[in-house]
């Protein structure tokens, strides 16, 4: 397969648990350890090697396009969802043009981890086989991540097939909010907002979903409380 390029950045959501401090901005924005979590995401896109990546816009969509402006690596390019939130899955489906033919990263404007020995997107990329699978996920352990409280999302066998948590059950891992999809993903989808879980849903019935367990420290900053909890993790992986 070549080398995966280009990479969706999904930064138009509400960020309601992040207020107050999303009353003024884009949960993208908000600092950790001093940069905006989306920059954390756009660095670590642009190491991985990704050239492109397509940021969808909605919330506080003109303060967020304005800081984007200076950024040059990886080279971005927008995807206008203004007039109507489209959630996960629908905000991925209408950037598909932008993004192309081929599989591609999508990734959490907010979602940040501190890295083990090897970077993990480089080897979610390189553990995508477009042959038996429609996706492939990071998860994060759901106990020893920070901030993280839920009851997790998946469980996975020892050829990495996922499926999802069943109802009333608590699951070892946790979507980290990057992964690696095909576009195939996306037939028969329909216009307008939907949700990514349902195609994670669909793919894990087919067989077609699998996972990476992330090497290193997973921070799910959902609160403005889950902030210093996250700083305090970075401080102490770089002392």
């Amino acid at each position: 397969m070549s080398p995966i390029r280009n990479a969706m950045v999904l930064a138009a959501g509400l960020g309601t648990r992040m207020r107050p401090l999303t009353d003024d901005r884009p949960k993208p924005m908000v600092e950790v350890a001093g940069k905006p979590l989306i920059d954390h995401v756009l660095d670590r896109l642009a190491d991985a090697g990704i050239e492109t990546a397509v940021v969808n816009l909605h919330y506080f969509a003109d303060r967020l396009e304005a800081h984007l402006a200076g950024r040059t690596r990886p080279r971005l390019v927008l995807s206008d969802e203004r007039d109507l939130l489209l959630d996960t899955g629908g905000g991925i489906r209408k950037a598909l043009p932008l993004l192309g033919d081929a599989p591609f990263v999508s990734i959490n404007s907010d979602t940040i981890w501190i890295e083990g020995i090897r970077p993990n997107l480089p080897s979610l990329m390189e553990a995508f086989d477009p042959e038996k699978m429609d996706a492939i996920l990071l998860l994060a352990a759901a106990t020893g991540s920070v901030g993280y409280d839920g009851r997790g999302d998946f469980v996975m066998d020892g050829d990495g097939r996922l499926t999802l948590r069943g109802e009333g059950l608590v699951a070892p891992f946790v979507y980290a909010g990057a992964a690696v999809l095909s576009p195939s993903l996306f037939e028969r989808t329909p216009e307008g907002p939907f949700s990514l879980v349902r195609l994670f849903a669909r793919a894990a019935e087919a067989g077609r979903l699998f996972g990476l367990r992330l090497e290193g420290v997973w921070m799910h900053v959902g609160t403005p409380e889950a902030i210093g909890e996250a700083e305090l993790a970075v401080s102490l992986s770089t002392e």
